[in-house]
């Protein structure tokens, strides 16, 4: 071949190489409102004044650790532990390393492919063996009186003797597919879009954990305020049967009176003494979670003295960044598009380059010896001619797969909008009816402080007095669960908003195989 003839070939292949079938990927257009409807103005226009209000979105961000917006020590102390200890995370982490361990595995075949084989053979023939050789004699012929002429043949039978034979063989073997048309450019893009849906998938386990604790954690807290309730009216109602008791003894009451107020009594007992169940259960959910046996933990009582604090809550187009779960849905679709791709590329040849060489000897001294050395080159170029329309219908099931994840995704960011609307208004109506209980609490106590004061005074039954303590017990434990559902609907509005994530905590694409990649997931175990 000619030297411009090498050019020639040269750029063919270049160009060849630099081909990619398949779909060009690009993110689907989603739409976006302005702003969060439940958060805007007039939704606050009955709101009582010193209720909860949302941050707004200047004020501040929600940053990677956004359980520290409760302002609760122990809470934050849980929630570090988790982060390590979750069995869970801990799952997701190693799904994680063995997504990004697959795209080394489809970078390899961007390379040729080496092998060697030495050997060593050594043969002996046998002794045994024996060789027949037949020898013909010449020719004559006359006319005298001899006759005619005659012809000899002799036979012979030599035995061989044993022989022996080495050979020492160091071949070399390599092979290459080279990329024409963008199969493995395809399958690598593909195996990076799966290790950055592993990642999202990570952090949204992650996030889904920690919301658990925190509810876990605002549950208990509640179940100790609502036990210092009934304890505070178990004292009441002892002090109330004493009292009834003494004005039985004076002939002012009836021993109806005194059953009365032993019956408020041992109910509200009963009922102080099932609160521990709940609080019990919560209790080994939050060590589950934090990776520690249930029997080996514990939590001391505390009240649920916090506030639910105001929530950044940014714009709504912002969910496409900071929701994992939207992320992973979206690098999924990335992922199928990658694989139409990948099955495309069956529509072209392929060409396959193998060769081999190596040394041959019968002695160790002359191995490496030039005369020694052998080769072979050789090319295959393969297409396939009839399929019966597999390929054809291999690429509508991936591009099927593909329209599916897009619905998929469109599916996801509508149900990220709704979640964070409904939590944006179950907060706001929470703290709405606090306020009102509030003022319920404080005047079913002004109702019990009126009935108690009559009933020393002769004036009214204590049939009165026990239905204005149920009165503000009721409120009481009324107000309790108003204050814990308030908690909760913040932790599930800030789950909604994503936590402190965002997608540029993703791996890059084209970095998912290097040693630092891990750290850009936060807080791996």
């Amino acid at each position: 071949m000619t030297h411009p003839a090498k050019l020639a070939a040269t750029a063919a292949l270049i160009l060849l190489a630099g081909c990619r079938v398949g779909p060009k990927y690009t993110t689907p257009a989603t739409p976006a409102p302005p702003a969060f409807k439940e958060s805007a103005p007039a939704a606050y226009a009955n709101t009582p004044d010193g209720t909860w209000q949302p941050a707004a979105p200047q004020d501040a961000m929600l940053k990677g650790k956004w359980w520290e917006v409760f302002h609760e020590p122990e809470l934050n102390a849980l929630e570090d532990g988790l982060n390590i200890d979750n069995q869970n995370i801990a799952q997701y982490f190693q799904n994680f390393m063995a997504a990004r361990a697959q795209v080394r595995e489809a970078r390899a075949a961007y390379y040729p492919t080496v092998s060697v084989a030495p050997s060593y053979q050594r043969t002996r023939t046998p002794g045994t063996l024996r060789n027949s050789v037949s020898t013909t004699s010449g020719t004559s012929t006359g006319t005298g009186t001899g006759g005619t002429g005659s012809t000899g043949t002799t036979t012979s039978t030599t035995a061989t003797s044993g022989s022996t034979a080495t050979v020492m063989s160091l071949p070399f073997d390599v092979s290459w597919e080279p990329d024409l048309w963008g199969k493995v450019r395809n399958t690598v893009r593909e195996y990076q879009y799966a290790t950055q849906v592993s990642a999202a998938e990570l952090e949204n386990e992650r996030l889904t954990e920690q919301a658990s604790l925190a509810e876990f954690y605002f549950e208990l807290r509640g179940q100790d305020a609502l036990q210092d309730v009934l304890n505070k009216t178990i004292e009441a109602d002892k002090k109330s049967l004493e009292l009834t008791r003494a004005l039985v003894e004076t002939g002012i009451d009836s021993p109806e009176a005194v059953a009365e107020a032993e019956v408020t009594l041992r109910n509200a007992e009963e009922t102080g003494i099932g609160v521990a169940t709940n609080r019990a259960i919560y209790e080994h959910a939050i060590a589950t979670l934090i990776g520690k046996p249930a029997s080996s933990f514990s939590l001391p009582v505390r009240m649920l003295t916090a506030d639910a604090p105001p929530i950044p809550l940014g714009l709504p187009s912002q969910l496409l960044q900071r929701r994992p779960d939207i992320a992973a849905a979206e690098r999924t679709m990335a992922q199928a598009n990658a694989l139409i791709g990948v099955e495309k590329a069956a529509y072209y040849p392929t060409l396959s380059l193998t060769g081999s060489g190596g040394n041959e000897s019968s002695t160790i001294s002359k191995l490496f010896s030039a005369p020694a050395f052998f080769w072979s080159l050789g090319s295959t170029a393969s297409e396939t001619i009839f399929d019966a329309g597999l390929r054809r219908a291999t690429v509508a099931q991936y591009t099927a797969t593909y329209n599916a994840d897009v619905a998929a995704y469109k599916q996801t960011v509508l149900t990220a909008f709704q979640q964070t609307e409904d939590y944006i208004a179950t907060v706001r109506i929470l703290s709405q009816q606090i306020a009102k209980q509030q003022e319920a609490v404080a005047a079913a106590q002004r109702y019990l402080n009126i009935a108690q004061a009559r009933y020393e005074t002769g004036l009214d039954p204590y049939l009165d007095v026990i239905t204005a303590q149920n009165t503000l017990l009721s409120d009481q434990q009324t107000l309790v669960t108003l204050h814990v559902s308030e908690m909760t609907a913040a932790v599930q509005l800030v789950q909604a908003l994503g936590g402190g994530w965002d997608t540029t905590q993703l791996p890059a694409a084209g970095a998912v195989n290097t040693p630092g990649a891990a750290a850009q997931v936060s807080n791996t175990p």
